[in-house]
């Protein structure tokens, strides 16, 4: 998947000039990697807002269309405001599509309520991952990696070595890993294990301070 993104090359640095573009809803950006030198852009706030409110845009090819060309990057970094619905910079990645990169990409779990540790043994779900590096050339960048757990059973689990990649596509793992991505918990045990954590915070009840001796 790709998508497509308008940016102009900006003139003026410093916080002042940032501040300027945002005034005049813009956001200020870096474009960097390859062989060029880095740009500082700039970018229609609402067109960036809106691509970056769908989950594909953060780990998709985009054509960043920049005057008369258009370079095939990849989003690295967005800077957003604490409580409100501002992008404040953006950093984007030149893609060389002869050459392995390396890029998360989120997980989609698909038939949890056809598994027989959820549909018959009324189990949880529990996640230990949400996203997943891989590696592959940008050709080949998947916008999501699909988890299928309808042969799940209660206290089984996936593992990154037992997901279905599509080709060439690989997980990313540092020596001997593979990480846990998935399990399914019954429900007795996740109840057994939240009432004896219930009764380990009850405090024990104060012992009585002892009479005073007569005359005292």
């Amino acid at each position: 998947m790709q998508f497509e993104l308008n940016a102009r090359t900006r003139s003026q640095q410093g916080s002042g000039a940032s501040r300027r573009l945002r005034r005049a809803n813009k956001v200020p950006g870096i474009l960097y990697g390859g062989s060029a030198v880095p740009e500082s852009i700039e970018l229609e706030h609402n067109e960036l807002l809106l691509a970056l409110r769908k989950e594909a845009f953060h780990s998709s090819l985009i054509a960043l269309k920049l005057g008369d060309t258009a370079q095939t990057v990849l989003l690295r970094d967005v800077q957003m405001h604490a409580y409100k619905p501002l992008v404040l910079h953006v950093d984007f990645q030149r893609v060389d599509a002869t050459k392995v990169l390396h890029q998360k990409v989120p997980l989609h779990f698909i038939n949890a309520e056809l598994s027989p540790g959820v549909k018959l043994g009324d189990g949880v779900v529990s996640h230990a991952m949400t996203e997943i590096d891989v590696s592959c050339l940008p050709q080949d960048l998947p916008a999501f990696i699909e988890v299928d757990l309808r042969e799940l059973k209660s206290g089984q689990s996936l593992h990154v070595s037992q997901l279905v990649y599509p080709q060439g596509v690989k997980p990313v793992v540092h020596g001997g890993d593979d990480p846990l991505v998935v399990s399914i918990t019954a429900k007795k045990a996740v109840v057994e294990e939240t009432e004896g954590e219930a009764a380990e915070g009850e405090a024990a009840p104060a012992a009585a301070a002892p009479a005073p001796a007569p005359g005292a």
